[in-house]
């Protein structure tokens, strides 16, 4: 039998004990609530699905999907096109940025079946390993990466900003925009060194080598 003096515990000890005790308690019956809510939310609220079709690179894909897919999902999950990046999934990153009938958009923000019939282009679109986009081309030269995880999103919308150029020089608010998302996580310096050069060189190349207009670019 054991001895009474070796089963001595401290007053500390036992409220830590006790506390310890109600508080695997709770979770326990939180997590038991919580599993009960999730079955009836799934067995009244049935999911729907609906055929959408994608024009991607210039390929018509047709896939079935949950009505609550995003582009973004239904991109990397469904047609494995997994250069477009999932960062905040909240729109505020800019991470998953592709172009949408030319435009830029957030991919994570919309639903897939409002873009049925859509042109999208990614990142593996614009570009190869061997044969890269000039926009592509244009950040390796400038040195316009960090980890590189958000790099698809930069340079997608870079992409369209020298589409909108055509229709009179942004200003640098309007260059920052498509990427304030992924510019304000970064450090000030680095504004100038991911937006301006790449966009700033590919927009010389493009005007014959006269440079942007004054005050165009930062």
């Amino acid at each position: 039998m054991q001895n009474l003096a070796d089963l001595q515990i401290s007053r500390r000890g036992l409220v830590m004990g006790a506390a310890v005790s109600v508080a695997s308690n709770v979770t326990t019956q939180r997590s038991l609530a919580g599993s009960a809510e999730s079955r009836e939310w799934s067995t009244a609220l049935p999911v729907a699905f609906s055929k959408t079709s994608f024009n991607v690179h210039g390929v018509l894909h047709e896939i079935e999907l949950d009505n609550r897919t995003t582009p973004l999902d239904a991109l990397r999950e469904h047609l494995h096109f997994t250069g477009t990046k999932k960062g905040c999934d909240q729109g505020q990153c800019g991470a998953c940025t592709v172009l949408v009938e030319g435009r830029r958009v957030a991919s994570c923000l919309t639903l897939a079946v409002t873009h049925d019939g859509d042109s999208i282009i990614t990142t593996e679109g614009l570009g190869t390993p061997q044969n890269l986009h000039p926009m592509q081309a244009a950040f390796v030269k400038h040195d316009g990466f960090q980890c590189g995880y958000c790099t698809p999103g930069q340079i997608c919308p870079a992409v369209a900003v020298l589409d909108e150029i055509k229709s009179g020089l942004p200003s640098h608010e309007k260059i920052q925009g498509p990427k304030a998302g992924l510019l304000r996580d970064q450090a000030g310096t680095y504004v100038n060194r991911i937006t301006s050069a790449p966009i700033r060189s590919l927009a010389t190349r493009r005007s014959g080598g006269r440079g942007p207009a004054k005050n165009a670019l930062p």
